[in-house]
């Protein structure tokens, strides 16, 4: 995979296996490192976990230039191929989009994410606004030569359209013409109707991973975790910071028994309660760097 047009061809095969392409997302060059680390084929990143890790939130909100810098520190980390979440473009027209993309094939990305929320309006584009925009994103990397995976996200089970199965058939067949790789639902959770939408979209279809949700028989041809791993991870970080701060407990994070507090730290460290005196943490090394 020396060119980036070859790792776009890769990463277009591996929507075509037996089973389901699982690429658990991440946020920076280190998430990214740990991804691989675990044997991910690919790298996905989250919009939502790119901006919160950057000290904003989600929909759109993040600087483009932000975003795009972010994109290119993963893909410099990692080698393997990487698809971006832009979110709905980081533009208010297609021409901006194709220049979007232009950017993201700059930084190195196979793919894109591009979704049909307007973030200004709370709504969906309208269907044949969105297709112009999928056209766009299509025609930039075919000027580039590139044959970039664009995935188009239906945000029709996410914003509570009702009767959402066929409008986001409807949105996926046009998505799919107007030059959509894959189509990706998020919010749909059934089984049955993940394996239908799977059935009737002529596209690569992508879902979200969930508790209880689609799994790998349901007929997805890929699943993500959007930002979940972030949440974990931040949420892991609020537990033992708490506990840290509260009880002085640092079982959570995974040191020896005996010295299971700062308190225990300070005393099998002599006395001395300095950075250097809590006992090693056995699982720090890999943590600090995943990709050893």
């Amino acid at each position: 995979m020396d060119t980036l047009r070859e790792r776009c061809a890769h990463f277009h095969a591996l929507h075509r296996s037996r089973t389901p392409l699982v690429l658990p997302n991440a946020w920076d060059a280190a998430s990214a490192r740990a991804v691989a680390d675990a044997g991910a084929a690919a790298v996905a990143t989250s919009s939502a976990a790119v901006a919160r890790a950057l000290g904003t939130a989600d929909g759109e909100r993040l600087a483009a230039d932000l975003a795009f810098a972010a994109v290119a520190r993963i893909v410099a980390a990692v080698d393997l191929p990487v698809t971006a979440d832009i979110e709905g473009g980081y533009a208010v027209d297609p021409e901006g989009v194709g220049a979007t993309v232009d950017r993201v094939l700059a930084a190195g990305a196979v793919g894109v994410n591009l979704e049909d929320t307007d973030h200004a309006a709370a709504a969906l584009r309208p269907e044949a606004e969105q297709c112009h925009r999928i056209a766009a994103a299509r025609c930039a990397a075919g000027r580039a030569g590139v044959p970039l995976f664009v995935n188009a996200r239906v945000d029709t089970f996410l914003l509570g359209v009702a009767d959402p199965v066929p409008a986001t058939l409807d949105r996926a067949a046009a998505y799919v013409a107007a030059g959509a790789d894959g189509v990706f639902v998020p919010g749909v959770t059934d089984v049955d109707t993940v394996a239908l939408l799977a059935d009737r979209t002529a596209a690569p279809l992508n879902v979200l991973a969930t508790p209880g949700g689609p799994g790998a028989g349901a007929g997805a041809a890929r699943i993500s975790v959007g930002s979940a791993l972030a949440d974990a991870a931040y949420a892991f970080t609020r537990r033992a910071a708490r506990d840290l701060l509260g009880t002085g407990s640092l079982a959570a994070l995974g040191y020896p028994a005996d010295a299971r507090s700062v308190a225990g730290a300070a005393r099998r460290s002599r006395g001395t309660t300095s950075a250097a005196a809590i006992p090693s943490n056995p699982n720090t090394a890999a943590a600090a760097n995943p990709a050893r």
